[in-house]
């Protein structure tokens, strides 16, 4: 799999292209958190619950979407000096390869099918998702796997 995903984003270069545009998608997600809870119905699901708990889902929420942005805005615009092999840069290659691959693993073994079955825009938005997921994890990785 290394060696077919490699082979997809070959030589520094088109490596540090893909940084980049795996940073640029990043910061993209993170600022659709600016409108996913209007997209995914949450003021009428948190409407019942009490005020702690809708507030402590938008704090969470807010600040998930500028992890994203933060995590996003270091490949975008640090990609040479992230795959320049130092120990910052390895150290950041790798806590983004773990972070996004546990992303990915959560796609799969956390959330529930009943999700997203039966219902054509969350069916796409899982599937395109799961893309997402392994696309970055395996950049990341690949970033990762270039500086060791």
């Amino acid at each position: 799999m290394t060696g077919q995903v490699t082979g997809l984003i070959a030589g520094p270069t088109a490596l540090e292209a893909q940084l980049r545009l795996v940073g640029a998608a990043l910061v993209a997600v993170g600022l659709v958190h600016a409108v996913l809870p209007r997209a995914i119905g949450w003021p009428a699901d948190l409407s019942g619950t009490t005020l702690l708990t809708r507030q402590v889902s938008y704090a969470h929420l807010f600040f998930i979407g500028l992890a994203c942005v933060l995590l996003g805005l270091l490949p975008l615009l640090l990609a040479p000096e992230l795959l320049a092999g130092g120990r910052l840069g390895t150290a950041l290659l790798a806590g983004q390869t773990l972070f996004w691959g546990l992303r990915w693993l959560f796609e799969f073994a956390y959330f529930s099918p009943r999700l997203w079955r039966g219902d054509r825009l969350r069916t796409v938005a899982h599937l395109g998702l799961s893309v997402l997921w392994t696309w970055v994890t395996a950049v990341f990785a690949v970033a990762l796997g270039h500086t060791v």
